[in-house]
């Protein structure tokens, strides 16, 4: 009989100890399910059902029970029935999730916004596209290209190709269509990169100021730019390991600010020398952009009033933390066709239906690689000038997300090519060089 209870006290010992240990990550893993069954049921607007079998069936997520209250707009997430959270829905800022007792009922800003419709064929307008056939396009080899990338084992969700302003081709698995809002998770960051553009251009803003960080002021990282934040070379340290309790699983999954746990950073190289790909910088950055109005609404309004509403990206939704800053690395949902919009605008060197948003200067500087990358990064946006999308021109460049999200853009080809996932295990090299032979220059 001893020897049963010590066997049981044994186990139950381990048992806590397991619970205890894993805590943090269960914490983690609930709040990654509650904050995407949230967001994919209130933003994008699929069914629980529908999330439960894609979007949230991987990993250890797949093992939280979730739950989705549609009257209160609240998505709960629990881990093996020991912790639960919650993701909130809010009007214009996506959805966020709660810390502890949240109090979700209490007023908050949100953007204003101007939907209004472009009277043109897309991709410059809300109307359908003009139907072209190029005489100098192989129709099967880009077909084919397309059949591998959505190889269901690549669980790919939706492509477009833009060439010569012309909607070429788009594609889309099943349950998905043109008018599926997607997360673009850390194309985001090219999204937060370009409203700097766009406040430098209309000279209220120099990047290569310092940055304006009061807890810098009396200590070395004073010297540290907006630059050095937009090429991700601050030297700050940062742990970028989605796998893991981490800074950055920390900042999206705990945090109430997400504009601050970088500027608690310590140096660990020098700026201009150590480059780290790290979203903390991201947001860090959302929350310097902030300084740059006199009030909270300005703010919001702007991304969406002088970006992403003016180039008729209208399915964007920019979510925000509970401090009320857009989550610049990760949180912005668009069909591929308003992604394909934004790779557009770069393409056309900031200039839309006539107007200027930002010139060909930014483009060169967004697109400069940051010293110690090996060409691959720029001002939070990928470079192939270092080679390494083997057999792809290293004129390319391209917006990254996790999970395989991408807008490609090849400026001397006159293409944009946007590929949505929910892994990066395909050939995308393989699709690009497909795409690019279907094409005859």
């Amino acid at each position: 009989m001893k020897y049963i209870a010590r066997v049981l006290l044994l186990i139950i010992t381990v048992l806590l100890f397991y619970v205890v240990f894993s805590y943090p990550k269960l914490n983690i893993l609930a709040g990654y399910s509650a904050k995407s069954m949230a967001s994919s049921v209130f933003v994008a607007n699929r069914s629980a059902e529908f999330t439960d079998a894609n979007d949230n069936n991987f990993d250890l997520v797949a093992y939280g029970n979730d739950r989705v209250d549609l009257e209160a707009k609240v998505a709960y997430a629990d881990a093996f029935k020991l912790l639960t959270r919650k993701g909130f829905y809010r009007e214009g800022l996506g959805t966020v999730l709660a810390l502890k007792d949240e109090d979700i009922s209490k007023e908050y800003a949100s953007p204003k916004r101007n939907k209004k419709l472009i009277e043109k064929p897309y991709p410059f307008g809300h109307q359908t596209p003009v139907d072209t056939i190029f005489e100098n396009v192989d129709y099967d080899k880009l077909n084919a290209a397309l059949d591998g990338l959505f190889d269901p084992k690549n669980k790919t969700r939706g492509a477009v190709v833009i060439y010569k302003d012309h909607l070429l081709t788009e594609r889309y698995a099943d349950g998905y269509d043109k008018n599926s809002k997607m997360l673009g998770w850390s194309m985001t960051k090219s999204i937060t990169s370009t409203v700097f553009g766009i406040l430098q251009y209309q000279g209220k803003l120099n990047v290569f100021e310092k940055a304006p960080v009061s807890a810098w002021q009396n200590d070395e990282r004073r010297e540290i730019t907006i630059h050095n934040l937009l090429q991700m070379n601050s030297g700050l340290e940062w742990d970028e390991d989605y796998n893991n309790i981490s800074d950055v699983t920390k900042m999206l999954f705990l945090e109430r600010d997400m504009t601050q746990l970088q500027v608690k950073k310590p140096f660990v190289g020098k700026p201009n020398e150590t480059w780290y790909y790290s979203s903390g910088t991201t947001n860090l950055l959302s929350g310097i952009f902030r300084k740059q109005f006199d009030t909270h609404q300005a703010y919001l309004n702007y991304w969406y009033a002088e970006l992403i509403d003016k180039i008729g990206m209208h399915s964007m939704v920019l979510e925000a933390d509970l401090a009320g800053n857009y989550v610049g690395s990760s949180y912005s949902w668009a069909t591929p066709r308003d992604w394909a919009k934004f790779g557009l605008l770069y393409l056309h060197n900031g200039q839309w239906n006539g107007e200027v948003l930002f010139d060909e200067k930014w483009v060169d500087y967004a697109t400069m690689p940051t010293p110690s990358s090996n060409g691959r990064y720029g001002a939070q946006i990928w470079l192939n000038k270092g080679g390494f999308h083997k057999g792809v021109p290293t004129s390319m460049y391209s917006f990254n997300g996790y999970q395989g999200q991408n807008v490609f853009i090849f400026p001397d080809q006159d293409l944009v090519i946007v590929r949505m996932s929910l892994t990066e295990n395909a050939d995308v090299d393989g699709f690009l060089k497909g795409v690019l032979s279907s094409i005859k220059q």
